[in-house]
């Protein structure tokens, strides 16, 4: 049977209205921000990005700048309007999605307040630490900050049993530190010490910020820091969290006791509200068993100053300017190298999204989102499937067993496309025009009931794990699916005015990227209905570690800045993505000049051409050196200009588009282009 893909203007149709004469006119992919004097055989990325990245300036208030972030400023015009709009329904009706978000946005926007408040918010928090007299007391009051996700020393959280996905079970996870990773505190490099340096100054000043003398604020300081340092020796690195069986450990309460002995497990459980499980999954049982000595052998008052600076880290953002411009300090300028912090109502807005996400969600899609476009998505959705299936069973180097598998899987991946069909209830989470902090402490204890409530239940797979409004996507291993959101259906993504080799570059190779994250080195462990086991042949696995490898040894050659390299084992999922999701693609666009007329070149460029170049575009970027540096460390995306150079240069095609030389610096010999997908 003949597959019939669509026309991707088509899908767009519904942006039609929306678009200005000044925008029709506006080139899909505008040859203007390339460098033509590259060539594209020694650096891809800047032939097709290079006069666009020496022409732009990375805002003020950013630590990179790039084609999601030019989106998401747009959408966030849009988001503006939605919130003062909703700020100024004065007679919306009490428990609606508009008075909810306008009191909101109102209370965020209201510093006058805010300042007068100071920490007042959280005093009764803080008191209640100070008042803290015996290790009893003080894993009461962690059970009790954890239902309001403040978390200390560890996190908590309910999601499907990886190994049977049809139950909800509880997850306790490594966690407690400041910094973003472990290896901030393990660190021997003098980039690592610096940064340490500045995150206990950072800690030091919001302690003075508190009232704390210096002495008094160097001492809680450096016991904050001996329990972060602690913690972090004991906790699994980010790419030994890559592996889902490693970190799925399920364990009966009597074992949990066995294993962190000194922490009272049934009375914390019945301190956040549920009740005692029989057994839960834990991920790193060393880090609770590191857990218990410390409660042993860690003096009461350094507890205070580990929760006093979790508490105060923890809210911020969204207490007096004082807190806000030394959090942003460090996190913003120190850590990530933005110069100034984000425009007020931005960050308001992102406030927003986390506590009554879904609100705001049915607004933006009520004013900004056609229905008809999900079904128009699902069906590329459809046709792009078809391609991948086509090339599974093709697939030379994987026995016809595991491809049966693989083909059930991919036919079993659900997809959602543009927002919820049914939205998240938010009639018990109560709204203040007086108190942002408030808002805030409310909307985090009423998310952590709201996810403690699944237990017991059974899984709701209409669930969304991202907002309408966010521009991104995701691939849910558990649920085997993919999910679009309305916010990432807009150009450079999907381009109304564009020819399909673009809109293939761009979000035909999105949808096959998630796709793949159900047979990338994690996602291919969990089986078509979502469950953790093995269901591939033996010799396959081999065979798919053999193929990965290369991909890993590929990555971890580029050099992002100064003498790091990139790490290729905490990246291999995402570059897996990108090669599956660009070879899924481009096949996908060659389908479809079977049933459509093969278009005439534009600008110069053959369809092929503008396909790699629409991907390019995609992930063109200027980023600081200081955000650089972090997402080296702990980001499972490689850098843009590495998910250019490391994905193409691995597709045959790609080779014959641009005429790639065995002398260009970035050509590979097809022995090491390995064809996973």
């Amino acid at each position: 049977m003949r597959i019939k893909l669509i026309i991707l203007t088509m899908i767009l149709a519904f942006f039609s209205a929306c678009k200005t004469h000044t925008e029709q006119k506006k080139p899909a992919l505008d040859i203007s921000n390339m460098d033509l004097s590259v060539n594209p055989g020694d650096d891809f990325y800047s032939y097709a990005n290079g006069t666009w990245i020496k022409n732009t300036i990375i805002p003020e208030d950013k630590s990179r700048y790039g084609s999601f972030d030019i989106l998401q400023e747009e959408n966030n015009t849009i988001l503006k309007e939605i919130f003062e709009k909703a700020a100024s329904k004065k007679s919306a009706a009490k428990g609606s999605s508009w008075q909810k978000v306008g009191d909101f946005f109102t209370s965020g926007m209201n510093t006058e307040a805010i300042e007068l408040k100071g920490i007042e918010p959280i005093r009764k928090e803080l008191d209640q630490i100070s008042a803290l007299s015996t290790t009893v007391e003080l894993q009461n009051l962690i059970a009790q900050l954890h239902s309001n996700r403040i978390s200390p020393l560890f996190n908590i959280y309910a999601a499907q049993d990886r190994k049977n996905t049809t139950k909800i079970v509880v997850n306790l996870s490594q966690g407690g530190l400041g910094l973003p990773d472990r290896d901030y505190y393990t660190s021997d490099d003098d980039k690592s010490k610096v940064l340490r340096n500045e995150y206990q100054l950072h800690i030091k000043q919001i302690f003075n910020l508190l009232g704390y003398d210096e002495e008094h604020a160097k001492q809680s300081t450096a016991e904050v820091m001996g329990i972060e340092t602690r913690l972090a020796n004991a906790s699994f690195t980010r790419i030994e969290r890559r592996d889902p069986n490693k970190t799925y450990n399920m364990i009966s309460i009597q074992e949990m006791q066995l294993t962190s002995p000194l922490f009272n497990w049934a009375e914390y459980f019945s301190g956040i509200g549920i009740e005692v499980p029989s057994e839960f999954v834990i991920d790193n049982p060393k880090f609770f068993g590191e857990v218990s000595k410390m409660l042993s052998e860690t003096p009461l008052d350094n507890w205070k100053s580990y929760l006093t600076w979790n508490v105060i880290n923890r809210f911020s953002p969204y207490l007096s300017s004082s807190f806000v411009d030394q959090q942003f300090n460090f996190y913003g300028k120190v850590l990530s190298g933005s110069e100034v912090n984000k425009p007020r109502w931005e960050r308001v807005a992102g406030s927003a999204n986390m506590a009554i996400g879904e609100l705001v969600g049915q607004i933006y899609v009520e004013e900004n989102f056609s229905p008809e476009a999900k079904d128009k998505m699902v069906e590329l959705v459809s046709n792009l499937k078809a391609v991948y299936r086509d090339r599974m069973q093709n697939l030379e180097w994987m026995s016809e067993t595991t491809k049966e598998r693989a083909v059930a899987k991919l036919d079993a991946m659900n997809v959602k496309v543009g927002y919820p069909d049914k939205w998240k209830d938010y009639s018990d989470y109560e709204v203040t025009p007086d108190c942002y902090a408030t808002n805030i402490k409310n909307a985090l204890n009423f998310g952590f009931r709201q996810n403690m409530d699944k237990l017991g239940k059974p899984v709701d797979r209409t669930e969304w794990f991202m907002t309408p409004q966010t521009v991104n996507a995701y691939y849910s291993p558990t649920m085997n699916e993919i999910v679009f959101p309305a916010a990432i259906l807009q150009p450079p993504f999907f381009n109304l005015y564009a020819d399909d080799a673009v809109n293939y570059g761009a979000i035909g190779v999105v949808i096959g990227h998630e796709m793949t994250h159900g047979f990338d080195d994690q996602g291919r462990k969990y089986n078509k209905d979502g469950n953790l086991e093995e269901w591939w042949e033996a010799e396959d696995s081999d065979k798919f570690n053999e193929l990965t490898q290369t991909i890993i040894d590929q990555y971890e050659a580029f050099v992002a800045i100064d003498d790091m390299h990139l790490s290729g084992n905490l990246t291999l999922g995402e570059n897996i993505a990108d090669y599956g999701g660009l070879t899924i693609s481009y096949h996908a666009l060659q389908k479809s000049f079977e049933t459509n007329k093969r278009p005439a070149n534009i600008d110069n460029f053959t369809p092929e051409q503008r396909f790699f170049l629409s991907y390019a575009n995609v992930w063109r970027q200027v980023i600081r050196d200081q955000e650089l540096t972090r997402r080296v460390k702990d980001d499972p995306h490689s850098p843009g200009r590495f998910r250019v150079n490391g994905a193409l240069f691995n597709i045959n095609e790609f080779y014959t588009a641009f005429n790639i030389k065995e002398t260009d610096p970035l050509y590979r010999t097809p022995e090491v282009r390995p064809t996973i997908w």
